[in-house]
């Protein structure tokens, strides 16, 4: 669709704003980018009442936290940038947790933020506040656009600066005066011929290779090591890059681990995934048993991932005498913690500039050393599943996690988009349900991983993707900051299928305090909650499930029935994932 700013819209809507207008242009250029879905309240006004006459749809969240977290999914699963609005003053604060967690994860929004009148600027307007302070730690870009005749370049700079590279949240910010101000009759100033047209709302925006030489000579150290591993993170997701992966893997008889966030870019069931690997190696982890595997690496292949902390179990689990290759679209993280052959450029180009090169080179060692390593894989797995089985099996009430997975995991397919809060949601995911397929999405928020995002995340990727199953996976703790958003849910008439792990405790917190202090400060303790009842006063369907026979058949009803099912699921509180911290727990 092509929208013409200067055309006459077919209804108004009795709308007093001049036609047309600098909201007109704005509008304009976010559908030109592709924008279909704008997540916002109620300011910008202006934009947001014009956006549906653009084609652009507005969803409407509760809080604007909630909103950006909502705008951060969406864009995960969708490959646009994911577009948030907000008002002035305390609404654009609401803004920085969703853009911070967007700026560590590489996922580029674009937030577009009301400012007050340009006549009122210094005065103490009402909600006047600094701005570009006040996001200049957690966006890649922060621009004011002052003059109608700039609005196109502004929109397209946002977009470049989100879309582009390692991608981020960029912030525009608007003030009101300039949405209500009629286009000049004449030509703008500085008049723009011809007219933008570039549509730069797909990432990512290019596609750089890794120069040459470098892509063959790591080839020749994969080709030629005795134990290589390669180590995927969610740049593979961003960059579309899983397809290309699997090529790698399977020419080359690599096997390959992957980050938390790098989940899915692998079938998990391949004989030579690894599983995920990191803090989450502890007793009952999924990849507890590859340990060695990865450890006796002598060459590894790092893709999209930040070598962060918690990916690299405090930078201990990764072996120091190994040769490290890292491919990264941003320059500064190849080699930030692990010296390396440096392989700058997008994931899928340069996935495929380094299997055409290893096509030239002899892997007989590879293929021979195949058998072996997909042995030693199947038998941490198999040690893995009796180690885990008395939790995944166990019919106590109150009911374990893992048996709540072992539940889940049997009725998702490659198609389920499954979305975790921060915490244990995410690494009862990450170590509990199998990815089917390259490129299956498991979301989580391991950027700052703040609580609170996984249902809006679940939300903004229900808005991208309909006709998909979307799960979300919370604690209660988590999910108590976003109760309201189960509203937004309803009115949206979108199909949710909402899990709240209810232990009645901060769970994460009260461990590792008892663990590291002997005792746990009083917030970690909450009152009883019914979470079901608050899904049935939001109209939706609610039920609490207290023993494990009954977790398989409410799930099968969830998945059958339309509109908004949460499950509150009565947790055993004593229960502890797999963090390699908590083995010193007996």
């Amino acid at each position: 669709m092509t929208a013409n700013p200067t055309a006459a819209p077919a209804t108004r809507r009795n709308l007093k704003l001049a036609a047309p207008c600098g909201a007109h242009l704005l509008a304009a250029a976010l559908r030109r980018h592709g924008v279909d879905s704008l997540f916002g309240q109620s300011l910008p006004s202006a934009l947001l009442l014009l956006a549906p006459e653009f084609g652009i749809r507005q969803v409407a969240y509760r809080t604007e936290n909630a909103g950006a977290a909502m705008a951060d999914g969406y864009a995960r699963v969708s490959g646009m940038v994911g577009v948030v609005c907000a008002q002035n003053g305390p609404a654009a604060t609401l803004l920085v947790p969703g853009l911070g967690e967007a700026l560590k994860a590489a996922i580029p929004l674009v937030a577009i933020v009301q400012e007050v009148a340009r006549a009122n600027t210094d005065r103490n307007a009402f909600q006047e506040i600094d701005h570009v302070a006040l996001f200049g730690g957690v966006a890649k870009w922060v621009r004011r656009v002052g003059h109608i005749g700039r609005i196109d370049d502004y929109v397209d700079m946002a977009f470049a600066a989100a879309a582009g590279g390692r991608p981020g949240p960029a912030v525009l910010l608007v003030p009101a005066d300039l949405l209500e101000e009629p286009v000049p009759d004449g030509p703008a100033t500085p008049a723009r011929t011809p007219p933008r047209r570039a549509a730069l709302g797909r990432y990512p925006l290019d596609r750089p290779v890794a120069d040459a030489d470098a892509v063959d000579a790591a080839a020749g150290l994969l080709a030629g090591a005795g134990r290589p591993l390669v180590i995927a993170g969610g740049g593979v997701h961003s960059s579309g890059a899983a397809p290309a992966l699997a090529r790698l893997q399977e020419m080359a008889a690599l096997p390959v681990a992957t980050t938390t966030m790098g989940k899915g870019a692998v079938d998990e069931a391949h004989p030579l995934s690894v599983g995920v690997v990191g803090y989450f190696m502890g007793r009952r982890g999924m990849a507890r048993h590859q340990r060695a595997l990865i450890e006796g690496a002598d060459v590894v292949l790092l893709v999209g991932n930040r070598t962060n902390q918690n990916g690299t179990d405090g930078w201990t689990l990764y072996p120091p005498g190994a040769r490290y290759i890292q491919i990264d679209i941003d320059p500064q993280e190849v080699g930030r913690n692990y010296e390396a052959l440096r392989l700058v450029g997008d994931a899928r180009a340069t996935l495929t500039a380094l299997s055409e090169a290893l096509e030239r080179r002899d892997l007989e060692r590879r293929r021979a050393a195949r058998d072996e390593v997909a042995a030693a894989i199947a038998r941490g797995r198999a040690a893995h599943a009796e180690e885990a089985a008395p939790m995944t099996e166990s019919d106590a009430a109150p009911i374990r996690p893992e048996r709540l997975m072992a539940a889940l995991d049997p009725r998702i397919d490659a198609d389920t988009i499954v979305v975790a809060d921060a915490s244990y949601a995410s690494i009862w995911v990450a170590n509990y349900l199998r990815a089917r397929a390259p490129g299956m999405r498991f979301l989580t928020p391991r950027g700052l991983a703040g609580l609170g995002w996984g249902l809006p995340m679940a939300i903004g990727a229900k808005i991208a993707h309909p006709d998909r199953r979307v799960v979300c996976l919370a604690g209660d703790g988590g999910f108590g900051h976003v109760w309201s958003e189960l509203e937004t849910v309803r009115r949206l008439g979108l199909d949710l299928t909402v899990m709240v792990l209810n232990n009645q405790i901060l769970g994460y917190q009260q461990h590792a305090e008892d663990l590291l202090f002997g005792d746990h400060t009083l917030a970690c303790a909450f009152a009883a909650v019914d979470h079901a009842a608050i899904a049935r006063a939001c109209g939706g369907f609610g039920q609490r499930i207290q023993q494990p026979a009954e977790i398989g058949p409410a799930l099968d009803a969830a998945f059958a029935r339309p509109g908004l099912t949460l499950l509150d699921i009565a947790t055993d509180p004593a229960a502890y994932p797999p963090v390699t911290l908590f083995d010193a727990i007996t």
